[in-house]
């Protein structure tokens, strides 16, 4: 029996047995589907997220007051939220007199350090009321040395100016605020009032990318005096993080681990009392980076039990169209045809369920990701990096290749003991079936 004509009774066959054939292509192309979109959604969202935290800086290292050993799963994502705090503003919630807190002497320890370059103590805190005309918004604010953060700021002027030393009641604000948060669109001179007190706005940051995380694109940054005039707990010496620009991006370890030892000296503690943490954009995406992972691992495998439910449903139509063509295998075999040629005509029939069920799989697959993807950009404010148009979903023709090939050896492998058992029947009894 020449394969065409294998290829062409699997076909017939699949065709004359209608809804039965659907139902069980359905099972596969909804697993399919799950693990199209699963991984798309991976994939994007980590690329999304690299290339976000990339606006800010891989040469800036950040300092935050307290610190938890990344020890199991519920420490991983404790330092996971620090780390976030410190890096994209906020983490100011109300804390006891017993929490640490970085002060100036901080600062003028890291001075000394071989490799910094900068030291910048930041007053931040998030969910500031911010009123313009009668629209209000919660942002967040930080304080900052206008001096040193001129050095400092990884993102660079849209219009307007830098703060300047000496200036009061005035702000430099994200793109994103200026542009996205009011009906209407803020620019240079215009005031605003940040709880009460009038501001106004000297400069405009350029679009980032960060700003999908409370970074610099949703951010007010003024002067440490004014932020201490709306921030209540923070004393004059005060600072809610310290940000730290270093020389070599290469020996970025190397100076944290310098940074670390400076700390010990000057705060009095040692790696087992350390009360604070040295964390950068590395560190902070390798630590999103593994947590997604295993999240899509946890993902693909709900994914693949519907695959393996479609799996059982091609065995079990398999095993039923055996049943129904034993007087058909009878006759087969009664003209010549070779065992391996009735196992070759089964398993054809299981992987035309397997691939018919990836292709319809793959093109579900697409439009879940296109659904899912606008409703991720809608509802977590992403679109537009740097002006590039970035997706919280990616397929890659590798991702397409996969399925595909998955989905057809999930089909052969199912059609696999029925084909077997076609094969092995017996001429005689095969011909006196009903």
């Amino acid at each position: 029996m020449k394969l065409a004509d294998i290829f062409r009774l699997s076909i017939n066959s699949l065709t004359h047995r209608g809804l039965r054939s659907w139902l069980t292509i359905l099972g596969i192309i909804i697993g399919v589907a799950a693990v199209v979109a699963m991984l798309s959604i991976g994939t994007g969202m980590e690329q999304s997220i690299e290339a976000q935290m990339s606006g800010l800086g891989a040469d800036i290292l950040t300092l935050s007051p307290g610190y938890t050993q990344a020890q199991g799963t519920q420490g991983g994502f404790d330092q996971m939220r620090r780390q976030m705090e410190s890096m994209f503003g906020g983490g100011n919630a109300e804390t006891s007199n017993d929490d640490p807190i970085l002060t100036d002497t901080d600062m003028y320890s890291l001075y000394e350090v071989e490799g910094v370059e900068y030291v910048a103590g930041i007053i931040s805190e998030n969910r500031i009321e911010v009123k313009y005309l009668s629209q209000s918004v919660n942002v967040n604010i930080e304080g900052v040395d206008p001096v040193v953060w001129a050095q400092m700021a990884t993102s660079t002027l849209y219009s307007g100016r830098f703060l300047n030393y000496g200036d009061s009641n005035s702000v430099v604000v994200g793109y994103s605020f200026a542009n996205d948060m009011f009906e209407q669109p803020l620019g240079v001179n215009t005031q605003v009032k940040i709880e009460g007190t009038t501001f106004k706005i000297v400069g405009i940051l350029d679009q980032s990318g960060t700003g999908n995380f409370g970074g610099d694109d949703r951010t007010i940054f003024m002067t440490h005096s004014d932020a201490r005039n709306l921030i209540d707990d923070i004393d004059a010496n005060e600072y809610s993080s310290i940000e730290i620009k270093i020389a070599d991006t290469e020996k970025v370890d190397e100076i944290t681990e310098n940074i670390e030892r400076a700390l010990y000296y000057s705060r009095m503690v040692n790696e087992e009392t350390q009360d604070f943490t040295v964390s950068s954009p590395t560190s902070m995406i390798e630590t999103i980076t593994s947590t997604m992972e295993t999240l899509s691992f946890f993902l693909i495998g709900i994914a693949a039990i519907s695959l393996l439910v479609g799996a059982i449903g091609i065995a079990n139509t398999m095993f039923m169209s055996v049943m129904e063509r034993t007087r058909l295998i009878g006759i087969f075999k009664s003209l010549g045809t070779r065992n391996s040629e009735i196992m070759k005509l089964f398993l054809t029939e299981s992987a035309v369920i397997g691939l018919m069920g990836g292709l319809l799989g793959i093109f579900l697959g697409l439009i879940l990701v296109g659904l899912i993807s606008s409703a991720g950009l809608s509802f977590m404010g992403m679109g537009k990096m740097g002006g590039t148009t970035t997706s919280v979903a990616i397929v890659t023709p590798e991702l397409i290749i996969f399925a595909l090939v998955f989905s057809t050896i999930i089909g052969i492998i199912s059609g696999l003991i029925p084909a077997r058992k076609a094969s092995k029947l017996q001429i005689v009894e095969a011909m006196r079936s009903e």
